[in-house]
């Protein structure tokens, strides 16, 4: 089963397009409880509520060893049936691409990666190798800083278009396994409106809907294909921070149980 088909088997089996992102900042969590045990706890509770989860790979390897050892324990823990992301955003070349790609995929066994088209093809290249596994390319990112270079307008084949459409052109081009997704930030509706009416079969990871405040209506009425599913609606902070108290976990599940009932909701009315 590639990534696609786990996704969407996991989707529809939790009727869900929920992603969790478990990104385990010390100062935020609860006292006393590590990384590996909260991680733990958030995934024991919300497991039949997600189509995916996602680890941002910066929040354990600040933590040296012991974060790579939470990380590679948290990816074992979560269910055989549930993808996992790898939120890395790598980009370079050559053996240097190669030897992130097998890191991400054969020694940490994430099932999907993000990764940065900024040098071009061969920096993708090695990633998109692995048929089997999914790979999502920033594309209109969710921060405030990506209208400094995503927005600029370049001609390509005599048009004039913003950088990120150009990104998910090259991206359709080289989708050639069919396991190439794109990065569109909730925080942007109409540029997701766009691509995904340009693009209306590629899965769309989309954060931004927690702690960055993306509306989560347009998300599911722009992002969503005519099927209602290809979209990963990804939130972290908002879910797994919920409380620092015992309950942690259960505060997580309320919330995350809230989203992916307002995201049904909105997919029902589509």
């Amino acid at each position: 089963m590639n990534f696609t088909e786990k996704l969407m088997a996991a989707g529809r089996k939790n009727r869900s397009l929920l992603c969790v992102g478990l990104d385990p900042d010390l100062k935020l969590m609860p006292d006393k409880v590590g990384v590996f045990e909260f991680n733990k706890a958030i995934i024991d509770a919300t497991s039949d509520l997600v189509c995916a989860y996602k680890l941002n790979l910066a929040f354990y390897e600040v933590l040296d060893i012991k974060g790579l050892d939470a990380l590679k324990r948290t990816i074992k823990h979560i269910p055989d049936d549930i993808p996992v992301i790898g939120d890395a955003k790598r980009g370079d070349i050559g053996n240097t691409a190669k030897a992130y790609a097998r890191a991400i995929f054969s020694n940490l066994n994430f099932d999907a990666a993000t990764v940065n088209p900024y040098l071009g093809f061969d920096s993708i290249e090695p990633f998109i190798e692995y048929s089997d596994k999914g790979i999502f390319i920033l594309c209109r990112t969710s921060n405030a800083g990506a209208i400094d270079f995503q927005s600029l307008c370049l001609e390509e084949q005599g048009n004039y278009r913003p950088l990120f459409e150009i990104v998910a052109l090259k991206a359709r081009q080289w989708n050639t396994h069919g396991n190439i997704g794109l990065v569109v930030g909730a925080t942007y509706p109409e540029e997701l409106r766009l691509i995904r009416q340009n693009h209306p079969d590629m899965l769309l990871l989309i954060p931004g809907i927690g702690a960055q405040e993306g509306d989560l209506a347009s998300t599911v009425r722009f992002g969503v294909n005519s099927q209602g599913e290809k979209a990963i609606i990804s939130s972290s902070r908002k879910i797994i921070y919920a409380s620092r108290q015992k309950d942690f976990d259960q505060a997580a599940r309320r919330v995350a149980l809230s989203i992916q009932e307002q995201i049904n909701y909105y997919r029902s009315i589509l």
